[in-house]
């Protein structure tokens, strides 16, 4: 019986938080859907690609409700983006009475420390990635073709680059969870290099489009960023055992 309220008061705990991290969401999407609004936020998005077009050219819409649905997606995507650090703490607050005191030490930086890296990726494709990406393709098309992107298909790439560039930043803190972890040394990082390497440009043909910029954009961050994990994880340690007296979880 016991156990059974245990797991219905996780379970009400558990819809708590979601539904605060959710109403954190909404919030801000109210809040930039009136000002400075979707239209506005969606220009944005799609600056880097107009800036290296045609002075006339503009983007295409092929559905009847495509030219509302797709700012009020790319205004929902800035709005997770802003409150992402509550949500994550949301996260976090729900996890943290299980954990050893050790494993919330460690725990506060990595939530912390993975929002940063993640906001950076996105940052690095939005301010450095789409500029050299796209003007690469409008330099490469003939001068016969006249480029009309249809924004749903730009709203997709733009999301899939996102997601790509915002979980590669998360490398470092993937190693430094695996050293700390005792999972793997740094011996054994070094000695998969030449496996990171080539995965790394797997991985980019995969989830980047199909020019060799692109990709090697994508891949050459992760070996850096890899390397950055591993120089970092020299100044951490593997966990000391836990004394027996304090083996529970702090609740």
């Amino acid at each position: 019986m016991a156990d059974q309220e245990s797991f219905i008061s996780h379970l009400v705990e558990l819809r708590s938080r979601l539904v605060r991290a959710v109403a954190a969401i909404a919030v801000v999407f109210i809040a930039l859907f009136i000002y400075p609004g979707s239209g506005y936020i969606y220009d944005l998005l799609a600056a880097p690609l107009m800036g290296v077009m045609p002075p006339d050219a503009k983007m295409i819409a092929t559905g009847v409700i495509t030219p509302f649905m797709v700012p009020v997606k790319v205004t929902s995507l800035v709005a997770f983006l802003i409150a992402l650090p509550y949500v994550l703490y949301q996260a976090w607050a729900f996890v943290a009475p299980g954990l050893y005191e050790h494993e919330k030490k460690l725990a506060v930086p990595l939530v912390f420390g993975s929002t940063v890296l993640f906001l950076l990726g996105v940052a690095f494709c939005y301010f450095f990635v789409f500029g050299k990406v796209f003007a690469f393709i409008q330099d490469f098309a003939p001068k016969s073709i006249s480029a009309m992107p249809d924004i749903e298909a730009y709203f997709s790439f733009v999301l899939t680059m996102f997601l790509a560039f915002g979980v590669t930043f998360e490398i470092p803190i993937v190693v430094l969870v695996l050293v700390r972890t005792g999972l793997v040394t740094i011996e054994k990082l070094k000695e998969a290099r030449p496996y990171v390497v080539v995965g790394a440009f797997v991985v980019s043909a995969i989830v980047t489009p199909p020019d060799v910029l692109s990709q090697f954009m994508l891949a050459v961050p992760m070996c850096i960023l890899y390397e950055a994990g591993i120089f970092f994880a020299r100044f951490i340690g593997r966990p000391k055992t836990v004394p027996q007296d304090s083996a529970d979880p702090a609740h």
